[in-house]
């Protein structure tokens, strides 16, 4: 991915530090996906104190540090895990690499933060659920389309505050745009990338887990294809699935590779959450046909209906939650049985998965 795409998805918000200049020390490896920026921006924005960058692609490393001047290069992986003063290690590997990484992060004694997916195989999700048990930090995801935009960050707090009673169902749909020219080898690869429901899938299901409050689903079908990338056999451009909660709520995801490229950004992200009193709608990145702004969340409930415009208002605690939880040992800003539960789920509707032809 080129540096200009990856910008794309490096949004920024208002600034809210939780430690002092110094307090945090964190630093970025495996530059392989522009994720990365977005990861560091957040944590820089909570206050976190950038040390080292690493990655064996002098050119990644040079558009790292044009972005954050404050990094300094470093000469091996070995030199960032072996540094005492970092506490927490950023990195956007290929995704078939993200799972060993993080144990050999966990195991250098440092937390880990990953790009989504953070796994292509539910062994990798063994070794790090191990890890995790063994050494106490962090295995943390990335998972952006909640974590860093403003509308679903604000819809977790309309349903915590009672907005749309109970939640009964989530509507998931991720289209992303291919832009296959500026695309790495490896996004072609099944075994690298995982499958399109490991990869991009991960964010709806863990948008079902936190939206509904469940702590467990299970995968009731799930469906892959490739219906319009034949020159990229072990693409699958489109995916979908069913999971039912433990408490009963339903979600429907799909997601696809398939925006035409009329569309004013990467992707139509939506979500639209049921309660047993009103409904919520998100759109994440832009509203069709109306306006550029993403960011726009639609409630309806007995109180009537409401239009918010979120860009710019909310931020994204997760960020500062995150550094705390590290410094202090608590789980306010995701459990690590969150975050592997939602990696599990994604990994099972893959490995399940009808191909449709």
């Amino acid at each position: 991915m080129s540096k200009a795409d990856g910008m794309k998805y490096a949004p920024k918000g208002k600034p809210n530090k939780v430690v002092e200049n110094g307090q945090f020390i964190i630093s970025a490896v495996s530059l392989d996906h522009g994720h990365i920026y977005g990861m560091c921006n957040g944590l820089i924005e909570a206050g976190a104190a950038l040390k080292w960058v690493y990655d064996p692609d002098p050119a990644r490393v040079e558009a790292f540090i044009r972005q954050y001047p404050q990094a300094r290069a470093a000469a091996s992986e070995e030199q960032v895990l072996s540094d005492p003063e970092v506490q927490l290690v950023a990195a956007a590997a290929i995704t078939s690499e993200r799972g060993p990484l993080g144990i050999r992060v966990m195991r250098s004694g440092k937390h880990y933060f990953t790009d989504k997916a953070p796994f292509t195989t539910l062994e990798q999700l063994g070794d790090a659920r191990t890890a995790y048990s063994e050494t106490g930090k962090k295995y943390a995801v990335y998972y952006s389309e909640r974590l860093h935009v403003e509308s679903a960050v604000f819809a977790g707090q309309l349903i915590e505050q009672g907005a749309i009673g109970r939640v009964v169902q989530v509507l998931g749909l991720g289209p992303h745009r291919l832009n296959a020219g500026a695309r790495p080898a490896w996004f072609f690869e099944k075994e690298k990338y995982g499958g399109i429901i490991c990869d991009i899938g991960s964010h709806q299901i863990e948008q079902f887990l936190y939206y509904t409050g469940n702590q467990n689903a299970s995968v009731v079908n799930s469906k892959v294809a490739n219906y319009a990338n034949k020159e990229y056999p072990e693409l699958e451009d489109f995916g979908d699935m069913n999971v039912v909660g433990d408490n009963g709520a339903t979600g429907y995801f799909r997601v696809d590779w398939l925006t035409p490229n009329g569309l004013g950004t990467w992707g139509d992200g939506r979500t639209l959450i049921l309660g047993t009193e009103g409904y919520i709608e998100m759109r994440k990145y832009i509203d069709i046909a109306r306006e550029a702004e993403g960011d726009q969340l639609y409630l309806v409930n007995g109180d009537g209906e409401q239009h918010m415009k979120l860009g710019g208002k909310v931020g994204f605690p997760y960020f500062g939650q995150l550094i705390l939880d590290c410094l202090n040992g608590t789980e306010n800003a995701m459990t690590q049985e969150h975050t592997f539960k939602a990696a599990e789920l994604s990994l099972l509707a893959q490995k399940n998965a009808v191909r449709v032809e």
